[in-house]
């Protein structure tokens, strides 16, 4: 495993972009058309990472309103302490394997919690086998921002917008998205 910090986030959501959004006659999964429907309005084009500055609250207290909820609604949920830096580097740390079926360097994983961090102000608030729950304290506050962090997500954790709740796309994604201080990524 490598270290967070050998890795440039906005590098690895356009290289996990440009692999998930790839259409491929071949493809065993989805035919080409059906493929490009998951990431439209974008299609193949990396539309980049969203720049986003704007703390309208701040990022340990939304983390801790969090941890409440999310404790109340999984009882059976254990505290956990790393020694890190912060949440995301605690994921390298810990040894932590949720992608594994995607990228077994959970090193970049954290690079791109990392940059979340700086830019929306999320905070790792649990993690289980193959789930990932972050608290949002600058959330996308419109549909044009929400569908810019959807493709981060599409890349970041295809299977949130492949096996999510119906219709499976970017936009409808996205629209789950605006105002949302909390993001949940599942592996499979």
């Amino acid at each position: 495993m490598t270290a967070p910090h050998a890795h440039n986030a906005a590098e690895l959501l356009a290289q996990w972009w440009s692999a998930y959004a790839e259409t491929n006659e071949d493809d065993d999964l989805l035919p080409p058309d059906e493929r490009l429907a998951f990431t439209a309005p974008f299609g193949q084009a990396w539309p980049g990472p969203l720049v986003s500055d704007d703390l309208v609250t701040d990022a340990d207290e939304m983390a801790a309103a969090y941890a409440e909820v999310f404790a109340a609604q999984h009882p059976q949920a254990r505290l956990g302490l790393i020694a890190a830096a912060g949440g995301a580097d605690a994921l390298t740390a810990a040894g932590w394997s949720g992608p594994v079926n995607y990228d077994n360097d959970t090193a970049k994983f954290s690079a791109v919690v990392r940059d979340w961090e700086r830019r929306f102000g999320v905070r790792v608030v649990a993690v289980g086998f193959d789930t990932l729950h972050l608290s949002v304290a600058a959330p996308p506050t419109n549909t044009q921002d929400a569908l810019r962090v959807a493709a981060e997500h599409f890349a970041f954790c295809p299977d949130n917008i492949w096996q999510g709740s119906h219709p499976s796309t970017l936009a409808a994604y996205a629209e789950r998205l605006v105002g949302m201080n909390s993001w949940d990524f599942w592996w499979d």
